[in-house]
């Protein structure tokens, strides 16, 4: 893959920082003989649980599992991927992250890249210059104050001012051709000759330049646009008098792509280091006015509706999303089509809730007429997911009627076959049962959805998280029973954990294994699939160390499982382990996996017998 940052400058990095300093510049820590502890910042605690060892480098909480090292830890902070923990950490060192070498290409692209964001910077602090200095600028000022922000909010925001004329921002940045060009590219200019050629474009200006190019954006409010590092990479605007449109956004461009992208993420994310929920809203200004007021947890799309790409990225920061919504007709139709895009990514633990408000209201408005306190009570009493699915599913229909509810449970029945399964999708079910009269096991089963009647007789029992999992109980594969024979056992694992272990505790061990592993691979459970994971890794990297190696298996299962083993290591001798090892995989996995091989054969002729038996 092209562009992605040396193991060698990680390693580096790794070596120079001190996971300490890291740490205490977010969380207070407090000495504890040999490591230091706080109050975990990744949960809810009112006593440390959370721990720092500056002899490993290494960070672990002992009430909900978050671990790792001093990129992991950013990663977790700043709810940032690995390639952005580590520019970051990189940042506070004064390091410049490299790039494996690229094709010639992706070079070239990469480089227009830094220069439409150079540039795009640039336009942003003219804006936000002619806020300040324009002698027009009273008209912005008085507009903002109208909408009640102070100079603070519009400083957050980096709120500016694009004035009247056809060519300020041009004359200001694009003295050149080739800038002019790039002008374009940023979806700051139009060239005259384009923007006539489409009749149906907005960009149409019959009094524009006969040639050249003209400002894309005179005389509104500016709204930039970041990314998640605080770069500008767009920008909204709002008409100061009455042209059209009222809003008008950056196109499409290489650094800029409005499905991807949340207005506010960036500064919610700055002012709340962990989000617990986000508000999902439908404009800038409702963004601004809710920060104002100090509910700084808002978001909004960018002329598009909300998509399965932006509430992917908001459920890897939060569980919890609200969507607000007018209460009219075009809200509520609104709120299905966003009802419909979260569905399919209702895992258990996540939620989605609806606030409409007063028709004619929107939250910037309501806001200012409530107050805080009383919005905030309202996101908290705002209606699930479930209780909107099923009044808007029944809202025509008439429960007393038998076919009335026949047609509920079958519009019903088509909608949840979109969720995963789990448990949430199955309370759904016991709820349109109770809702039509009937038990979940009469229901007519929905593609991909079981009516699980065992649940109503049988306690509930819930899984643990897996960084809470006893890892000696192995990969807990539940037992089938199969025709004529007993269950199948549950594969014993606790040998590849043992051998996992071996090789945190000492990595260069792992060098000593020569023979062909493939064989290992078709006992088909998690740990001997990590176990042959990190053997690979080591014989690709012989001087990596315990920790380097989170690295890379951040934000995967095997990362999680690896932390944890890691956080659990009880291994001290550092005799006899490469012996230890060398016998694990020859005596105990290979003896396994020829077990498990002989037991298919048997299970294939006892399979064809009994063909053969029935046959006669």
């Amino acid at each position: 893959m092209a562009g992605l940052i040396p193991q060698s400058f990680i390693d580096d990095l790794l070596q120079r920082v001190d996971i300490v300093d890291v740490v205490d510049k977010r969380v207070q820590l407090r000495k504890t003989g040999k490591n230091y502890s706080a109050l975990c910042p990744f949960h809810q605690e009112k006593s440390p649980s959370f721990s720092v060892e500056p002899d490993k480098q290494f960070y672990y909480c002992f009430g909900c599992g978050a671990g790792g090292n001093a990129v992991g830890f950013i990663m977790n902070y700043d709810s940032v991927d690995f390639p952005a923990a580590v520019e970051s950490l990189a940042a506070e060192y004064g390091l410049d992250v490299p790039k494996e070498a690229t094709t010639k290409a992706e070079q070239k692209r990469q480089s227009e890249n830094s220069r439409l964001l150079e540039l795009l910077e640039q336009a942003s602090r003219y804006y936000q210059l002619q806020l300040r200095k324009h002698p027009g600028k009273q008209a912005v000022v008085d507009y903002l104050k109208e909408r009640g922000l102070s100079g603070t909010i519009a400083r957050d925001f980096l709120l500016g001012f694009a004035p009247p004329g056809w060519d300020n921002l041009l004359k200001t940045l694009g003295s050149t051709k080739a800038d002019q060009q790039l002008l374009e590219k940023a979806g700051l200019v139009i060239p005259r000759d384009k923007s006539q050629a489409d009749p149906d474009s907005e960009d149409k200006e019959p009094d524009a330049p006969a040639d050249g190019y003209y400002d894309r954006f005179r005389n509104r409010v500016m709204f930039p646009i970041r990314n998640n590092r605080g770069q500008v990479i767009g920008f909204g605007g709002r008409v100061l008098g009455d042209d059209k449109p009222k809003y008008l956004n950056s196109p499409e461009t290489p650094v800029f792509h409005k499905g991807r992208e949340l207005y506010g993420l960036f500064e919610a994310r700055r002012s709340k280091r962990k989000l617990s929920r986000v508000l999902i809203v439908e404009g800038y200004m409702d963004v601004i006015a809710l920060a104002q007021a100090g509910i700084d947890n808002s978001v909004a799309t960018l002329g598009t509706a909300c998509n399965a790409n932006h509430l992917s990225r908001l459920f890897r920061l939060v569980n919890d999303i609200i969507f607000c919504f007018d209460g009219d007709d075009a809200g509520r139709a609104a709120a299905w089509r966003a009802l419909q895009v979260a569905i399919p990514l209702l895992e258990d633990g996540r939620q989605v809730s609806f606030l409409f408000l007063p028709e004619g209201e929107d939250p910037d408005s309501r806001v200012r007429a409530v107050g805080k306190d009383a919005f905030l009570q309202s996101l908290d009493n705002a209606t699930p997911l479930a209780d909107y699915l099923f009044a808007t599913l029944g809202k025509d229909l008439d429960l007393a009627d038998l076919a009335d509810r026949a047609r509920l449970v079958k519009q019903a029945q088509t909608i949840l076959s979109q969720f995963p399964k789990g448990v949430y999708v199955q309370l759904l079910l016991n709820r349109l049962a109770e809702l039509v009269g009937v038990t979940v096991d009469k229901l007519p089963a929905a593609p991909g959805v079981e009516a699980d009647t065992s649940a109503r007789d049988a306690p509930a029992t819930v899984e643990p998280p897996p960084h809470l999992q006893d890892w000696s109980r192995g990969n807990r594969r539940s037992a089938t029973t199969r025709p004529g024979r007993g269950p199948d056992p549950v594969p014993d694992n606790s040998w590849s954990l043992k051998a996992i272990a071996l090789i945190l505790a000492r990595p260069v061990i792992a060098l000593s294994i020569k023979q062909d592993l493939s064989g290992l691979s078709r006992l088909n459970d998690q740990d001997t699939d990590m176990l042959l994971q990190l053997i690979e890794l080591v014989r690709k990297e012989p001087h990596i160390d315990s920790y380097e190696m989170l690295g890379y298996f951040y934000g995967s299962p095997v990362g999680n499982q690896l932390t944890q083993l890691l956080k659990n290591e009880q291994i001290t001798p550092t005799e006899g382990m490469e012996k230890e090892l060398q016998e694990i995989i020859d005596s105990r996995l290979s003896s396994i996996s020829r077990q498990a091989e002989i037991d298919r054969s048997l299970d294939i002729l006892r399979d064809r017998l009994q063909q053969e038996s029935e046959t006669r």
